[in-house]
């Protein structure tokens, strides 16, 4: 097919700069990159037969202002298509058409639509038009752009990735647009990365150590429908249109470049408050959906080379990722992208880590099997760039491959289903789970030990954005998703929860006094657990969905942080607050091996287990609901006791006798607030042989010197 023969007719080009001069520019690096004589362009293409860029003046002129056709000849080394266009500056506004073979195996060359360059560092969505990207015809006027943004030109005044060790983390997974959109958050930019850094001193104050965002790689949040008078989206971000470009719609002033810029000033400001930046990246498929579109990048460049096809029928795609599509992320060219994306992020971005949605995908060889060494998860590991990066693997996909416990790599940390499963169920009050959660309480040693791993590969988690809140997980027995228009069948229906026994809001003071108590109780065991805790924005406070477990598409009320409950939960937040604190203070909590049952420094064990008998743990009873353990302090760190009693009524635990030393109350979950929590050196005495821990209660006692 010839070029020439392809050619679109177009309207007529704005009269704006005059024609740039061409010269055959540089196979590398891929993408727009401006130097000094002007942009070097860079596309991947294998099967393409000609190709254009497609300059515009500015971020919503309807039609590009010059057009260069790409010489085959003179403008493609290999599978790279390439150009330098002299005198062009950033920000500069620009896109492909992409001509090709219509009858090959799974291509979908189209050049009446214009795509974005997969390295774009930004992109704009003024003109955007979803519908017309799936539909027939040429949609030059209403289509992405890509912008050329300069990488160089950023004061980062000494600013480096700060390097925390995994075991000091507590991250504290948000929504960059859901923490400041609501008016009650009371900032100048809601819903922005300079809305974000406006609450720094709060997270300052709540102790964690990493945020944990949700997708920020730009998306399409355009595609909505209405479900009683409610504009439903893509909130969540989680299919991702341009993986090198910071999302948009979280910028103040995107129409300018200022992509990078605002990215950069948040991480900036996060760093000097000591906080970690963690990306939630979703390399397992794209925002291009299935066979019916849109197209607007990867299927119109080279749909084989990026995709998981159906080798039955090659029109259509395997769906390893449940949203459409999958990106064969272990073909080289894919790998590359990935990995170049990754250190662009930590190198020029400044991230600290990665969380990888549906990691698994990353593990699927070409033919989408299931890799014992995957390279794509191996170079990310033994990337220099990438050396003292976080990497965290969500270690499942959509087709069922679960890997926890056993994700490829030595470094990579996973989401541990496992701990957040088996603490729901011991919180609720399930019986004979006591070794269980005497594993996932100790680091899971059972799934992480055997492979030389740590307890920091395990991220401890009770909740995340998937799923109830953490005020939901104890106020519904079931999903109420009705709000999202689906008839309440999506979203999981075995949440493990348990509504302290009235289903949904109530004014019964008792209720609300145990879900209270149900709240510091899982607080608790995710703050003494050794790993990595998470928790999620809001939990702090007793944010509610109001029992939806999958608030995807509210960009509402129901999806965002809802910030007049720090004085409403103040008491809650308080003792969040302290009890972060508490983890910080004792070393013993927060260490990077496992437990021994070897005595510390000639003292105490690390680790004794008892239950309500001292050394007598109910490992094999049916009917336990209870675990208690003793945990050496470390380099004069006092030692401390924690009981856990999810029965129902009082129990008397027997505590561990302390030659030359007292135990005191640190923590107990049944108290009110302000005694659930003492300050440090404040802690009431223990002066009995056994302690009466209350019905589903959390206890803590602290060693002291003796009086």
């Amino acid at each position: 097919m010839s070029l020439q023969a392809a050619e679109p007719v177009l309207a007529p080009a704005d009269a704006g700069p005059p024609p740039h001069h061409t010269e055959r520019g540089a196979s590398h690096p891929l993408g727009a990159h401006p130097n000094a004589d002007g942009v070097n362009f860079a596309v991947f293409s294998e099967h393409a037969g000609g190709m254009q860029l497609l300059l515009f003046e500015r971020h919503d002129s309807p039609v590009p202002y010059q057009i260069i056709t790409l010489d085959p000849e003179r403008n493609r080394t290999f599978a790279i298509w390439h150009v330098q266009v002299q005198g062009l500056r950033a920000p500069a506004f620009y896109g492909l058409r992409v001509f090709g073979p219509q009858d090959g195996p799974g291509l979908r060359f189209d050049p009446d639509k214009v795509l974005i360059d997969p390295y774009a560092r930004g992109i704009d969505r003024t003109l955007w038009n979803r519908g017309a990207a799936c539909r027939p015809g040429d949609n030059a006027a209403t289509s992405l752009r890509s912008v050329v943004v300069s990488t160089g030109d950023y004061d980062w005044a000494g600013d480096e990735p700060l390097r925390r060790p995994m075991e000091d983390l507590v991250i504290y997974e948000t929504h960059v647009g859901g923490f400041t959109r609501s008016p009650s958050a009371g900032v100048a930019r809601p819903g922005t990365f300079a809305g974000l850094v406006e609450k720094i001193p709060y997270l300052r104050e709540l102790g964690v150590t990493a945020v944990e965002l949700l997708p920020v790689f730009d998306f399409d949040d355009s595609e909505a429908r209405t479900v009683d008078g409610h504009r439903l989206t893509n909130y969540w971000g989680y299919s991702t249109a341009a993986f090198f470009a910071p999302h948009a719609g979280y910028c103040v002033g995107p129409e300018a470049g200022g992509h990078l810029r605002e990215f950069r000033d948040m991480v900036k400001a996060l760093h000097a408050a000591g906080i970690e930046v963690l990306l939630d990246v979703v390399f397992n498929h794209t925002d291009e959906g299935n066979h019916l579109g849109p197209l607007f990048s990867f299927a119109g460049l080279d749909n084989p080379n990026y995709y998981y096809l159906d080798p039955a029928d090659p029109r259509y795609y395997y769906d390893y990722s449940g949203c459409g599509n999958t990106l064969m992320a272990n073909h080289p060219i894919v790998t590359k992208m990935i990995v170049e994306c990754l250190e662009f992020w930590v190198r020029e971005m400044h991230v600290d880590g990665f969380r990888f949605d549906e990691a698994a995908v990353l593990t699927r060889g070409i033919h989408g099997e299931v890799l014992d060494e995957p390279p794509v998860v191996w170079q990310i590991e033994l990337s220099d760039t990438l050396a003292d990066t976080k990497i965290i693997a969500e270690a499942w996909d959509a087709a069922g491959a679960y890997e926890v416990g056993r994700y490829p790599g030595y470094r990579w940390a996973e989401w541990n289903g496992r701990y957040r499963d088996t603490m729901r169920r011991f919180v609720r009050g399930e019986p004979g789970l006591t070794g269980d959660v005497a594993d996932r309480f100790t680091g899971s040693a059972d799934l992480y030990q055997s492979r030389g791993h740590r307890p920091t590969n395990s991220i401890n988690f009770i909740t995340c954005h998937d799923g109830f809140t953490l005020a939901d997980l104890v106020s519904y027995d079931q999903k109420h998703n009705e709000a999202n228009g689906e008839g309440n069948r999506d979203g999981n229906d075995d949440n493990l929860s348990w509504n302290c026994g009235v289903e949904g809001d109530t004014d019964d003071p008792a209720v609300r006094a145990l879900r209270d108590r149900q709240m510091k109780n899982f607080a608790c065991l995710l703050l003494l657990s050794r790993g990595v805790p998470m928790l999620v924005a809001g939990d702090e406070i007793g944010r509610t969905q109001h029992g939806n477990n999958n608030a995807y598409c509210q960009d509402n009320e129901i999806g965002w942080l809802d910030w007049s409950l720090t004085g409403t939960n103040a008491d809650l937040l308080a003792f969040w607050q302290r009890l972060i604190a508490f983890r910080r203070t004792h070393r013993t909590l927060r260490q990077p091996t496992f437990y021994t049952g070897l005595a510390v420094d000639g003292g105490t064990p690390d680790l004794t287990w008892h239950g309500t008998r001292l050394s007598t743990p109910d490992w094999t009873d049916p009917d336990a609901r209870t675990l208690a353990c003793t945990l050496g302090g470390l380099d004069g760190d006092p030692d401390l006791h924690v009981i856990a009693n999810m029965y129902w009524d009082p129990l008397d635990f027997e505590l561990p006798a302390l030659p030359g030393r007292r135990w005191t109350r640190a923590i107990d979950t049944s108290l009110p607030a302000g005694a659930d929590l003492t300050a440090p050196g404040t802690e009431p005495d223990v002066d009995t042989a056994t302690y009466p821990a209350s019905g589903r209660s959390v206890v803590v006692l602290v060693s002291r010197p003796s009086r």
